[in-house]
């Protein structure tokens, strides 16, 4: 995770030059902009790894640029900060392909390994070490078992719901794409089997309700990603 460049857009003039030159003394060269365009025209000319966005922005809010720099990479990680505990704005900022949110205000250090976290996640190379058992909200998910328990009740999963649901945990807070998902679990990615697909989002969704923090979202056009809210 070295040399990664940073592109943080925040309007607040103290807030922003904190955080800049905290970020760029622990090893992440850090470039400020104060508004959204501001923070769009640099996207453009210049190299970044990672995004971080205020919502409240002037000129350009942080969902709106967020948007247009997914359109151009959609990959590069995305972290907003908001100053609103607001669920919907934190469903809104990962149905358009945020990583993470923090809520004003926070610590710099937890910025920094919430960061360091995501950067794990989103470069990791070691995609064939496989792990069995999962930890979702207040959920355990045995893979292997087919099992997901919550407060020692336990659900008994078909072999097509523990495989969607694995696939959902290892991409958490990611994009899960549809066709790639139709093709390793139903082996083609028919309309057929688009639609029972769907049938086992809806079956998923039941066996998680337990956990109002835990939400699997419908990304139009992409896929589904699994959230935990905090």
């Amino acid at each position: 995770m070295e040399n990664v460049r940073v592109l943080l857009v925040e309007d607040d003039k103290n807030l922003g030059d904190l955080l800049s030159e905290y970020l760029t003394l622990k090893g992440y060269p850090t470039s400020l902009s104060k508004d959204g365009e501001e923070g769009w025209n640099n996207f453009q000319n210049q190299e970044f790894d990672f995004c971080i966005f205020d919502v409240m922005l002037p000129k350009l809010d942080g969902f709106s640029l967020a948007e247009k720099v997914r359109e151009k990479n959609k990959f590069i990680p995305i972290l907003f900060l908001t100053a609103r505990a607001m669920k919907e704005d934190t469903i809104h900022g990962l149905k358009i392909g945020a990583d993470d949110y923090m809520t004003k205000p926070f610590r710099m250090e937890e910025l920094l390994l919430r960061m360091q976290a995501i950067l794990r996640r989103t470069n990791k190379v070691d995609d064939d070490i496989e792990t069995d058992l999962f930890k979702i909200g207040k959920y355990e998910f045995d893979y292997i078992q087919h099992k997901l328990t919550i407060n020692n009740i336990t659900q008994k999963l078909t072999s097509k719901e523990a495989e969607l649901l694995k696939m959902l945990c290892e991409s958490k807070n990611q994009t899960l794409d549809r066709s790639f998902t139709l093709k390793k679990i139903w082996k083609n990615d028919s309309y057929f089997n688009a639609r029972s697909m769907d049938v086992y989002i809806t079956k998923l969704r039941k066996f998680l309700k337990d956990d109002d923090k835990l939400q699997i979202l419908n990304i139009h056009g992409q896929g589904f990603k699994l959230i935990e809210l905090s």
